[in-house]
C-alpha cells in the first residue's frame, strides 16, 4: 500500500503556468506523481447540476486542477509514496508557477458590473436564480398595519467531524475491479459515481463504509482529492491510502451557511403575520458540489422561511453565485438554521414593537391542530405535528412566567439577561423528489434484508449507514420488537455495497423514516415466512401460528411449538420436511416515502447573559421540546438533539470560516476555528412529543437535525432580548464578542 499527498493551490484564483515535477519524482519512496492532465484521461469531468432546478449551471470539476485554480486548497498534483511522510516531503519539492487572477469573494462582487469570471464559458457568476410566490403579496403589504425590514447574514462554517475524510482505494487491473474503503454516508452513491466517472462496470466497483467517526453531511459529497487518490490506484495497480489532515479538511471539506437574506414582514395590529418578502443570496464557492449540487441549501431557505406559521402571502427570490472560496453544500440541517433564525428574529421584532410577549406572538400565528393537514405558503405539506402543543409544553417545562420575573429582577440588578424562543419545522425522510428526479445517482428508497440464521439469531443487512448516531441499535430494536427476540440476538450490518441491499444511505434525517420503515416491513415479512415454515412443520394453518419469546407456536396450544433455532435448522438443513413450502427464512423490503418528505417540529428556549464590557455571551439554560414522530429509542433521540444543539450553538456563537481579502482561509486549525466544548454548554433539558407520520410505515420522523435547527434562532433571540433595553438588535451570525461590542458602540 502507498500513501497519497497533494500539492494544493496557494491562490484563490490563478492560471497554472508551469508545474515542475522532476525533483519530486526522484524523491525517496515516491512511486507515482499525477497532474490534472494525466488524471483527465482517466476520470470524466463532472458538474453538480440537478435538472429539476431549471436554468442551473456550473463549471466542470476535475480531480486535479487543469489550467486554472479557483480556490485556496484546490488540489493540483497528487503524489504517491511508500509512507505519508515521504509523500508529503516529495510534494514539498514540487514547484508551481502561477499567474494570479482577480479573486471574487463577496457575493455582491460576484454580480457587480465587470466582475472577473470564475468560469468564462458560463458568461457570468450566477449559477442559479428562482422565485417562489403565493397569495397576493402586494395587496397584503399595502393593507398591512406595520411592515418590518431587516437584513441577516450567516457566516460560513463546516462540520469538523472527529474522524477526517479518509479512504483506501485498491484496483485490480486483471479484472478491472475497484474496491474503496471510505469514510462516507452514501456507499451506493459512491459506487455509482466511481463507476461512471472512471468508466468501470458498476458491479466491479465495491464501496465499503466501515464505522464512520462522525460526518454531519460532510461525507455525502464527491471530493476532488478522493477522486485523485482513486486515479492513483488505477494508475499504479496498488492500494492507495489518503487521510486528510485537519488543515486539509478545513481547506477542502465543504463549507456551508454563507447567505445574506433581506426580509420584509407585514402584520396587523394584533401581531398576526399577513405577508413576507425575502431576497436570498447564497455564495457557494467556484463549483456546484457533485452530485448533490450547491443550490439546495439556498432552496431550502426559500421554502422554509414561512416556518410553522400561517402566513398566506409570500414572495421570495433566490440567487446562487460563484466565488473563489471553498465549495459550499449540504451540511447538517441544510438551510434550516438560517431560515429559522431569520423568521424567529422577525417574530420577536414584531412582538417587541407591538408590546406583545414573544410567546403570545407565536401562539397567535402557529399552525393549529384543526389546520392539519396544512400546506404552507411555500408549498410544504404538514401532514401532522404538534406546533401549538410543542410551544405550550416548552413554556410549561421552562416555567416561562417565572423566567420572565427572574429576568426582570436581573435587569433591575444591572445584569443583561435575555430569553429567546424558537419554533421550527424540520424536513426529514425525503424520497426521490430531492435528488433522483434531478438526475443524481442518489437513491430515494432504502432496502433491508432480514434473515433467521440456523442458530435462531437474526441478521439484518441495511442500506442506511451509521456514523455514531446509534442507527444499528434502533434498527435492531425494531426487529427485536416485531419478532419478539432478545436484542442481543439481532446483528445489523451496513455499509458494504457487495453485501447490503441497494439504498440511499444516511442524509436528511432519513435513517428512521425510510430505513426504519424498510426494516419494520422486512421484519414483518420475515415473521410471515416464519409462520409459513412453522405451519408446515407443525401441520397447522399459518394464520394460527403465533410468534413470541423466540418461538413459533400454534394459537391455543403453546406446547405445539418450535424455537426459532429448531425451525431454522429444519428449514436450512432438512428442507425436505417442508413439503412444498419454500425453505426460506429471509425477507427483503425496499421502501420509499410515498410523499415528498415528512416534517418534524419543535420549540426551543435559551436563557443567556451578555457581558456588555467584553461582549461575551454565556448560556445559562437551554430547554428543547421536539416531536420526531414515533420514538424508538429515547436515549438515542436525546443524543441527537443534544449533539445538534451543541453544533447549533457553535454556529450561532463562534464557528466561522474566516477569509482575508485575498481569499486566504485564516481559520485552518482548531486554534483558529472555535468549536464548542463542555465548558460552553449548559445542561440541555429535553422533552418529547409524539405525532406519528401518517404516511410512513412506522410513523417515524427524523431527529438528527432538530437541535441544530432551533439553537441558532433561540440564541440570537435571547441575545437580542438581553440587549433590547440598550436599543441593540444583532442580525449577523456568529454572534462573536467583537460583534456584540461593536454593535453596542455603534448604537
Amino acid at each position: 500500500m502507498v500513501h497519497a499527498a497533494f500539492v494544493r493551490s496557494v491562490h484563490a484564483h490563478a492560471r497554472l503556468v508551469h508545474v515542475e515535477l522532476d525533483r519530486a519524482r526522484r524523491a525517496p519512496g515516491v512511486v507515482g506523481v499525477l497532474t490534472g492532465d494525466a488524471v483527465a484521461t482517466l476520470c470524466k469531468p463532472y458538474r453538480g447540476v440537478l435538472l429539476h432546478y431549471k436554468g442551473m449551471k456550473t463549471g466542470a470539476m476535475r480531480p486535479l486542477a487543469v489550467d486554472r485554480v479557483r480556490y485556496v486548497g484546490e488540489p493540483i498534483v497528487a503524489v504517491a509514496a511508500e509512507s505519508r511522510a515521504a509523500a508529503d516531503d516529495a510534494a514539498a519539492l514540487i514547484e508551481v508557477e502561477y499567474e494570479p487572477l482577480p479573486a471574487v469573494l463577496a457575493p455582491e462582487s460576484a454580480v457587480a458590473a465587470g466582475a472577473p469570471l470564475i468560469h468564462p464559458e458560463l458568461g457570468d457568476n450566477v449559477l442559479y436564480e428562482t422565485r417562489l410566490t403565493a397569495g397576493d403579496v402586494e395587496r397584503a403589504f399595502a393593507d398591512a398595519g406595520r411592515v418590518w425590514v431587516r437584513t441577516f447574514t450567516t457566516g460560513r462554517h463546516t462540520g469538523v467531524p472527529l474522524e477526517p475524510r479518509s479512504l483506501i482505494a485498491d484496483y485490480e487491473p486483471a479484472t478491472r475491479a475497484l474496491t474503496v474503503w471510505i469514510s462516507t454516508q452514501v456507499p451506493h452513491m459512491m459506487q455509482a459515481v466511481l463507476a461512471e466517472l472512471f468508466g468501470l462496470r458498476e458491479q466491479r466497483v465495491r464501496v465499503i463504509a466501515p464505522d464512520v467517526g462522525g460526518s454531519f453531511g460532510i461525507k455525502i459529497h464527491v471530493y476532488q482529492d478522493d477522486m485523485a487518490a482513486c486515479a492513483l490506484a488505477l494508475t499504479l495497480g496498488r492500494p492507495v491510502k489518503f487521510v486528510a489532515s485537519r488543515r486539509e479538511s478545513f481547506l477542502s471539506d465543504i463549507h456551508a451557511r454563507e447567505q445574506t437574506i433581506r426580509v420584509e414582514v407585514a402584520a396587523d395590529g394584533e401581531g398576526i403575520l399577513t405577508a413576507m418578502r425575502a431576497s436570498i443570496t447564497a455564495a457557494v464557492g467556484p463549483y456546484s458540489a457533485y452530485p448533490r449540487s450547491s443550490v439546495v441549501e439556498g432552496g431550502q431557505v426559500l421554502r422554509l422561511l414561512p416556518g410553522p406559521y400561517r402566513v398566506r402571502n409570500y414572495d421570495a427570490a433566490l440567487r446562487v453565485v460563484a466565488q473563489n472560496k471553498v465549495i459550499t453544500s449540504q451540511y447538517r440541517a441544510v438551510g434550516h438554521p438560517i431560515a429559522t433564525a431569520v423568521t424567529e428574529s422577525m417574530i420577536d421584532l414584531v412582538a417587541r414593537d407591538l408590546g406583545l410577549d414573544p410567546a403570545e406572538a407565536r401562539r397567535r400565528n402557529l399552525v393549529r391542530p384543526e389546520d392539519l393537514p396544512y400546506t404552507s405558503a411555500a408549498g410544504n405539506v404538514f401532514d401532522s405535528g404538534s406546533y401549538q402543543a410543542a410551544l405550550a409544553r416548552l413554556l410549561e417545562a421552562a416555567d416561562y412566567d417565572r423566567l420572565r420575573r427572574e429576568q426582570g429582577a436581573a435587569r433591575a440588578a444591572g445584569r443583561h439577561v435575555g430569553i429567546g424562543l424558537a419554533c421550527f419545522v424540520e424536513l426529514t425522510g425525503p424520497g426521490a423528489q430531492f435528488y433522483g428526479v434531478g438526475g443524481a445517482p442518489i437513491s430515494g428508497q432504502e432496502g433491508t434484508t432480514v434473515r433467521l440464521e440456523p442458530g435462531g439469531a437474526v441478521t439484518a443487512l441495511v442500506g442506511v449507514t451509521n456514523q455514531g448516531q446509534g442507527t444499528h441499535t434502533a434498527l435492531a430494536q425494531i426487529i427485536a420488537d416485531v419478532l419478539d427476540v432478545p436484542l442481543d440476538d439481532v446483528a445489523v450490518l451496513s455499509g458494504d455495497t457487495a453485501v447490503v441491499p441497494y439504498g440511499g444511505g444516511t442524509w436528511a434525517s432519513r435513517g428512521m423514516p425510510i430505513g426504519g420503515s424498510a426494516t419494520l416491513l422486512a421484519a414483518r415479512a420475515l415473521g410471515e415466512r416464519i409462520r409459513t415454515v412453522a405451519a408446515a412443520l407443525l401441520e397447522a394453518h399459518a394464520a394460527d401460528i403465533e410468534l413470541g419469546g423466540s418461538r413459533a407456536a400454534v394459537r391455543g396450544s403453546p406446547e405445539r411449538g418450535l424455537s426459532y433455532a429448531e425451525l431454522a435448522r429444519a428449514a436450512h438443513f432438512r428442507s425436505n420436511e417442508l413439503r412444498g413450502v419454500e425453505p426460506s427464512l429471509e425477507a427483503t423490503v425496499h421502501y420509499t416515502n410515498p410523499g415528498a418528505w415528512t416534517f418534524t417540529n419543535g420549540a426551543h428556549l435559551a436563557v443567556v447573559e451578555v457581558d456588555t464590557d467584553t461582549g461575551r455571551v454565556r448560556i445559562l439554560r437551554y430547554v428543547a421540546v421536539d416531536d420526531c414522530g414515533r420514538i424508538i429509542n429515547p436515549a438515542l433521540v436525546e443524543g441527537q438533539i443534544a449533539g445538534g444543539v451543541a453544533q447549533g450553538l457553535g454556529g450561532a456563537l463562534m464557528e466561522h470560516c474566516v477569509y482575508d481579502d485575498t481569499g486566504q482561509l485564516l481559520s485552518t486549525t482548531l486554534m483558529d476555528y472555535a468549536v464548542p466544548t463542555c465548558a460552553d454548554l449548559p445542561p440541555i433539558e429535553m422533552y418529547h412529543l409524539e405525532s406519528p407520520a401518517p404516511g410512513l410505515a412506522g410513523g417515524f420522523k427524523g431527529a438528527g437535525e432538530a437541535g441544530v435547527t432551533g439553537a441558532p434562532a433561540a440564541i440570537l433571540n435571547a441575545v437580542n432580548d438581553a440587549l433590547a433595553p440598550l436599543g441593540v438588535m444583532l442580525s449577523d451570525q456568529p454572534i462573536t464578542p467583537e460583534r456584540v461590542v461593536r454593535a453596542l458602540r455603534q448604537r
